[in-house]
């Protein structure tokens, strides 16, 4: 696990938990069936990734902190916030942050108490909208309760001292050290690549990108069917051979940049989760299908935990693949990955031209 997080540097947070929370499928289509609760121990009892704004809400590598304390100290990302944030009584802002420093962790309900009056922001009332201002710039740390629920804290709860304590380092240099942990990530990008991973200001790290390459930091390269300059890690391997099985969420970062995705792999991939059911082509929660060194099939899942099922709800095949190899792997991870959430079958609903293949090896 920890190899993993070194590898990546942070792993996606999301609120769906329709197959289970996604920050936890990263880990098992790189692992296989791995203890869950060995996460939540490294988050939140070893403290060795904290929970902040990386790509988006994410779990990072605590000896990252300092190289995102530029983004705690610059305006927030979302007007709205930073507009209402900027227009608040600085006094209760300040009371609001001592509570939690002294209750903590604790949540936006339990400090609201029962007379919260709810805003226009998501249905956020004013205590949770101060308390994600002050999430945002560095001022409170946050735990998940077991509902999902952000508990806010004292940050030092969540940062071991030594982070803490470590200097704050200039903005540019920052950037380009979040720069070479998405090109590590990544092992090849375009600029426009590596700049998202961290989601970082665009025409700063494009240029830092640009000034990496001039000093050997990324090397760069032409890759056959791009229209841009492509940057690949110094020590990015070059394996002999492929042989990938797994199951990705639409949430890892191997899948954050779409246009990366299909330059690669020749894969279209969009996330359907907030397009209206009847106009969705293949699902809700729709997981790619690697193969070797190919993207082969995307199924639809669904944990119905009241039956104990996993429920295939469509299944795709991609052009030009045989349906019967795909689906006799793809039963298999299946499998492992009902097993692995504690479910007792898998079922498969006649939807897809995969679906029938899949049926056969399944029954």
């Amino acid at each position: 696990m920890r190899k993993v997080f070194d590898r990546l540097g942070l792993i996606q947070m999301d609120s769906v938990n329709v197959l289970v929370r996604s920050h936890y499928l990263p880990l098992f289509s790189r692992l296989g069936p791995y203890d869950r609760s060995l996460l939540d121990r490294l988050a939140y009892d070893d403290h060795e990734v904290f929970e902040y704004w990386g790509h988006e809400a994410s779990l990072i590598r605590s000896d990252l902190q300092p190289l995102l304390r530029w983004r705690m100290d610059s305006e927030h990302r979302w007007t709205g916030m930073r507009e209402w944030a900027e227009a608040q009584d600085h006094d209760a802002t300040g009371a609001l942050l001592a509570a939690v420093l002294a209750h903590g962790p604790i949540s936006a309900g339990e400090l609201d108490g029962p007379d919260r009056t709810k805003g226009p922001w998501w249905g956020w009332g004013d205590t949770k909208k101060t308390l994600e201002h002050l999430f945002y710039v560095g001022r409170v740390g946050a735990v998940r309760r077991n509902t999902f629920e952000r508990a806010y804290c004292d940050p030092a709860l969540v940062v071991p001292p030594e982070v803490i304590d470590h200097p704050t380092p200039e903005p540019s240099d920052a950037m380009v050290a979040l720069l070479e942990r998405s090109a590590r990530a990544f092992g090849i990008g375009t600029a426009k690549d590596l700049v998202d991973y961290f989601r970082l200001p665009i025409k700063t790290a494009r240029r830092l990108v640009e000034e990496m390459a001039d000093d050997g930091l990324l090397g760069r390269v032409a890759v056959e069917g791009w229209s841009q300059p492509a940057f690949v890690h110094p020590e990015a391997p070059l394996p002999r051979r492929v042989d990938a099985c797994a199951l990705v969420s639409p949430f890892d970062s191997v899948m954050w940049e779409r246009d990366r995705i299909e330059r690669l792999f020749g894969f279209r991939y969009r996330i359907e989760i907030y397009v209206p059911k009847s106009k969705r082509t293949f699902g809700y929660y729709v997981l790619p299908f690697l193969l070797g060194d190919r993207y082969v099939a995307r199924v639809d899942l669904k944990s119905d935990r009241a039956d104990s099922k996993l429920l295939v709800q469509a299944a795709f095949a991609e052009p030009g693949v045989d349906h019967s190899t795909v689906a006799e792997r793809l039963e298999g991870e299946l499998r492992l990955m009902a097993s692995w959430l504690d479910l007792d079958d898998v079922v498969i609903v006649d939807r897809g031209n995969l679906a029938p293949a899949l049926r056969a090896v399944t029954t």
